[in-house]
């Protein structure tokens, strides 16, 4: 299969996704690299129908590489995630208003352009969470305690100052109370695994980072989002507030920090959904599948190399295929999780239910 990557700035050295790139190639397949932010793309050549099986995208919110992988699906090609299910989940306080209405446990959720409009919400609501509403990463999240506090400046290392995101719309929720740990629950194409990790919002609290068995209500609601929003892969941060568990963040295609072999299984789940479309199919089939990646792969070998030397250099690998049997050895070596909760196979949705039609 050939694939395109689209990779923002933030993560050229990161693991996630230029170990699967790595992994991709491994298997024999064609797998080209885009770096939207620092560099020049002919997009008229670059972005022709039938030029990739599929592309896929790892990008921070508002940068430049959703709009190419928006181009690429005008000509109809594969995307993964979904192009129209990535908008619905990147604009947070779209991503609240969707899932509310869908009836997943959402915090009550406000927007303004500044922080001290959120001071005309009643004071019983405090303390707020604030947050902007295109962020990510945790970045220029912020407790605040009282209405008086709304424009004390973020601390440092956030990306935004008390006027929000570089001046964009910024979101207030009430503070859930919580023992300080969040939950994140990704799906890897309807297989879930859950990690506990130290909220951003309680950095003293000591957490060790590590993966937790799922209980089913935390597993239901993180299928449901994969349907309601169109995703195959993502995570969920969740909450266990004194009411149950509530939604506070959703993330198209993130680490996967802590999912067992998580390089075979999204490099697996990615060649599922080029062959086969994102949303339109059941969920990934776990082991099977990340053989089934290898053994596809094996007619590819000879196919010329056209990978893309700067992106492997800045992940610290080579992008030399390895033979088929070394391949299928160690796909085949990943065990099974006593963590997973079971794929959920998930039905086709009509485009309009996905963030308004788009």
């Amino acid at each position: 299969m050939r694939l395109c990557f689209l990779v923002e700035e933030q993560y050229r050295h990161d693991g996630m996704p230029l170990e699967v790139i790595h992994q991709l190639r491994a298997w024999g397949h064609r797998v080209d690299v885009l770096w939207p932010g620092r560099s020049l793309i002919r997009i008229s050549e670059a972005i022709q129908a039938g030029s990739h099986d599929a592309w896929v995208l790892k990008t921070v919110s508002g940068g430049p590489g959703l709009t190419l992988l928006e181009a690429a699906a005008s000509v109809g090609l594969t995307t993964v995630n979904d192009v129209r299910a990535i908008r619905g989940v990147r604009d947070k306080a779209l991503a609240a208003v969707i899932a509310r209405g869908k009836g997943l446990p959402v915090p009550v959720t406000y927007a303004a352009a500044r922080p001290e409009e959120f001071a005309e919400i009643a004071e019983a609501e405090f303390p707020l969470v604030v947050k902007p509403a295109d962020g990510s990463s945790g970045r220029a999240v912020r407790l605040v305690a009282t209405p008086d506090r709304l424009l004390d400046p973020v601390e440092p290392g956030g990306a935004a100052g008390p006027d929000g995101a570089a001046g964009g719309l910024l979101i207030a929720q009430p503070y859930i109370p919580n023992s300080g740990t969040d939950l994140k629950v990704y799906s890897v194409a309807g297989e879930l695994y859950a990690t506990e990790r130290c909220s951003p919002l309680h950095p003293a609290h000591a957490v060790r980072e590590r993966q937790v068995p799922l209980t089913p209500e935390v597993a239901r609601i993180a299928a449901e989002i994969g349907d309601v929003f169109g995703l195959d892969l993502y995570g969920v941060d969740i909450l266990l507030g004194p009411d149950g568990p509530v939604v506070v963040d959703i993330n198209d295609f993130p680490s996967f920090r802590q999912v067992p072999d998580a390089v075979a299984r999204v490099s697996a789940a990615v060649l599922d959904l080029a062959r086969n479309g994102a949303r339109g199919r059941e969920a990934c089939g776990g082991e099977a599948s990340i053989r089934e990646g290898a053994q596809g792969a094996q007619g590819a070998q000879g196919a010329q190399d056209t990978q893309d030397t700067q992106g492997m250099q800045a992940a610290g690998r080579t992008g030399t295929a390895v033979p088929p049997s070394t391949a299928q050895a160690g796909a085949a070596a990943a065990p099974p999780s006593p963590f997973a909760a079971p794929s959920v196979p998930r039905p086709i949705r009509p485009a309009a239910s996905i963030g308004g039609g788009r």
